[in-house]
């Protein structure tokens, strides 16, 4: 047996839903009061972390129909419209909304139609991330700095460099820096990478360095300098 809810959606409490539901009548859909579902909530939260909404899916099973006047009513963004429309489909509940003709978005033409809107809405979205990233990259070529504010000016920042190095405690250095622990911690981390970075730097160039000494003759194979080999006990042993 076929039964019809409704579930209608305001984000204040000064508005009403009484609009959402004259709409739906009109529409030439009975729904009784026992089986409307109206919340005020934000629409910038997901469908399923709605209470209200979350609420009407545990109530309805395969064959029931459900009546909705606009898309947004239903999820976030067309992503989560989409994949809520999928999740009622999944149950064999249909979904009717009244701003897209009164279309049952389970159907073929319904699928079509959130096909084409979730197209849209991914274009939308990449071009809002490629607008993002150039923004960023133009920032970062003007010289601005984007995060949290360091909590240490680059002279206390020197300071505690300097005591890290002397052996003083991550925790006495807060203390008299006045500042908390992961602070401190952050610089040391800073020291250790750049330390690393630096250790890894020297090691290829010193190994660039020795090959080349090696090339030109200025050391031996075995990385002594040529200057300090006893060529002759070498020779003697190639006679012997």
């Amino acid at each position: 047996m076929t039964r019809l809810f409704a579930y209608l959606r305001v984000s204040t409490a000064d508005q009403t839903t009484e609009n959402q539901i004259q709409e739906i009548t009109s529409a030439g859909f009975t729904v009784t009061p026992q089986r409307v579902v109206a919340e005020t909530i934000s629409g910038s939260v997901p469908a399923f972390e709605r209470k209200g909404f979350a609420k009407l899916v545990d109530r309805l099973e395969h064959a029931d129909v459900l009546v909705v006047t606009r898309l947004d009513r239903l999820g976030r963004n067309a992503m989560d419209v989409r994949a809520t429309v999928e999740r009622l489909d999944a149950i064999g509940v249909r979904v009717h909304c009244l701003a897209l003709g009164g279309v049952d978005l389970t159907s073929a033409a319904g699928k079509m139609t959130m096909g084409v809107i979730s197209a849209v809405a991914e274009f939308e979205r990449d071009l809002l991330i490629e607008r993002t990233q150039a923004g960023l990259r133009r920032a970062k070529s003007e010289g601005k700095t984007f995060g949290r504010p360091s909590a240490l000016t680059e002279a206390q920042r020197a300071t505690v460099i300097e005591q890290l190095n002397a052996g003083v405690s991550v925790a006495q250095i807060a203390r008299e820096m006045r500042t908390s622990r992961q602070t401190i911690m952050r610089v040391r981390a800073g020291l250790s990478v750049a330390s690393a970075d630096l250790n890894a730097s020297v090691g290829t160039a010193r190994l660039a360095e020795e090959k080349e000494s090696v090339e030109q003759g200025r050391l031996g194979p075995d990385g002594v300098p040529c200057a300090l080999i006893d060529w002759s006990d070498r020779r003697k042993s190639r006679g012997a």
